[in-house]
């Protein structure tokens, strides 16, 4: 195999495994635990030996799928400030936050399995959403829109609670407005 050859191979594998990702993420949200790993292989449109390349188990499929999911918000942290103020982008990026909560309970069945095991824990998770929020806080302070006093993992934990506590989602909008007013700064 020459060097074109194998770049092509590596590509397309890296494509499989986002195409296979993408396809249990929306299939494992309307089905739960109970799809098939045959059917989310001939959705991707890969043969059934290419999904167990890439994942070995329903399980290791489910942890990518929870990964890419958290990784799309914390990566959109920094996205959201190319375009906008800190404090706006701090405010979609909890609208996104909501987007990834949903999206977690989606697959609620099919990751309780991979909780189990230890392969994705609360706090890791928290961290990585912690270091995220802190980008949109800093950057918020650096503008003097955002108070300096606020820490990330407490604005996480407020999300947490939000979507704990919220009967419905335009409940969770309000509450997140009304953290979001008290992490403002307030010119008197």
């Amino acid at each position: 195999m020459n060097d074109r050859s194998a770049t092509t191979g590596r590509a397309d594998a890296q494509r499989n495994r986002q195409r296979l990702i993408e396809v249990a993420r929306r299939m494992l949200a309307d089905g739960g635990a109970k799809v098939a790993l045959e059917a989310i292989a001939r959705e991707a449109g890969v043969g059934i030996g290419t999904l167990y390349r890439h994942f070995p188990t329903r399980e290791t499929l489910v942890e990518a799928v929870y990964r890419a999911e958290l990784s799309r918000l914390c990566d959109s942290a920094a996205e959201l400030l190319v375009d906008t103020s800190a404090r706006i982008a701090l405010r979609a990026w909890m609208d996104r936050f909501a987007d990834y909560v949903a999206a977690k309970r989606e697959i609620a069945d099919a990751l309780r399995a991979v909780i189990a095991s230890g392969a994705v824990t609360a706090t890791g998770a928290r961290t990585e959403l912690a270091a995220a929020v802190q980008t949109l806080l800093d950057a918020g302070v650096a503008e003097r829109t955002v108070r300096p006093d606020v820490r990330a993992d407490d604005v996480v934990a407020s999300l947490v609670g939000i979507f704990l506590a919220a009967g419905q989602p335009e409940q969770a909008t309000r509450m997140m407005d009304l953290l979001m007013d008290g992490l403002v700064v307030r010119n008197t």
